[in-house]
This record gives structure tokens, sequence and C-alpha cells, in this order.
């Protein structure tokens, strides 16, 4: 059984609060590679950031993501993504109409079930690492959704309620399957 669990969905859902509560509980967690990829790039020169250069952001994402995903293999027990490479790829994709998505997502894959948190206006906020709107959001959410199916994935929403019953939840669909 493959044990590398994503959690996508919309930017400001949780899903960092939430891999904080999974890795909490003793699992393995491996945190977004946007929000890595933009403090790497403030921190220096670097123009790979998404509201510069977001094809290059993208590109970015894709070899991180990969190198996590390939690093966490061989772990014994759940790992949970805080998104990852489909995320990238899919970006990536609908930015520049390079097909890569297919082929990255069949090389690299998840478990079967993966989580995403629907848009929760509730609970957005923009950072210093997250500056676009929550219409953006929204709309990439939309996209995610729609190709975790086409890429042969069972895809759960996940509702909107405390952070410990969505880790509870999380856990009680993996350990149900």
């Amino acid at each position: 059984m493959n044990r590398l669990v994503l959690i996508s969905g919309c930017s400001g859902g949780g899903k960092s609060t939430l891999l904080a509560e999974l890795g909490r509980r003793g699992h393995a967690i491996v945190e977004e590679p946007g929000r890595r990829i933009v403090k790497q790039e403030l921190e220096g020169d670097g123009a790979a950031l998404p509201w510069i250069d977001i094809a290059a952001f993208a590109r970015r994402a894709i070899e991180m993501a990969a190198a996590d995903h390939a690093a966490a293999r061989g772990q014994a027990g759940w790992t949970f993504f805080d998104r990852g490479l489909i995320d990238a790829a899919s970006a990536l994709q609908h930015l520049t109409g390079e097909p890569i998505l297919e082929k990255l997502s069949a090389f690299h894959r998840y478990n079967t079930r993966v989580f995403i948190t629907p848009p929760w206006p509730e609970i957005y906020l923009t950072d210093p690492e997250r500056r676009h709107g929550f219409d953006e959001a929204v709309a990439e959410y939309n996209r995610l959704a729609a190709i975790y199916p086409t890429l042969g994935y069972d895809v759960v929403t996940l509702p909107k309620i405390a952070v410990a019953e969505r880790a509870d939840f999380i856990l009680d669909r993996l350990e149900a399957k």
C-alpha cells in the first residue's frame, strides 16, 4: 500500500495547520514546496517567486516535490504532504501548456486517496509567502479538484471542522481503506 498521502486544495484552507497536527501525532510530514521556495528566494536574490516568474517558481516546485517524494518512499508509516508534485505540475501545465502532468504523475504516485481543503473564506489570510487573493485560490482549487480524478485519484473533500477533528477524519478514512 502506498503510504504517501497528499493534502491539496485551496490556498488558505488550513493545510499547513493540519499537517502540523498530524506531525504532532507522530506522522512524517512534508512542508509545502511553494512556501519553502518563497522563503529561500526572499532570503537571497532569487526571482523564482510566484509574483515575479511563476513558471520558474512552478519548475522549482516540481523539482522539490519530486525530491520530497523520492526521499519519503522508503519510510514506514504514513507520510503527509502539504501539496506535492501534482499541484506543481498542474500549475506549470496551466501556465505554459507544457503536457507534463500525466507523465510526472504516472511516475510519482501517491496514495490513491487525496484529501483536499475546500475554499474557506473565514480562515483565508494572505501573508508574505501567500500574496494572491481568495478568488485566485478558488480558481486553483477548482483546477485541482478537476485534475486529481482524471489521474486516477479518489478525492475526499475535507469538512470545515476543527483541526484535530480534520486529522481524525483523514486517519479514519485511510484506515478504512
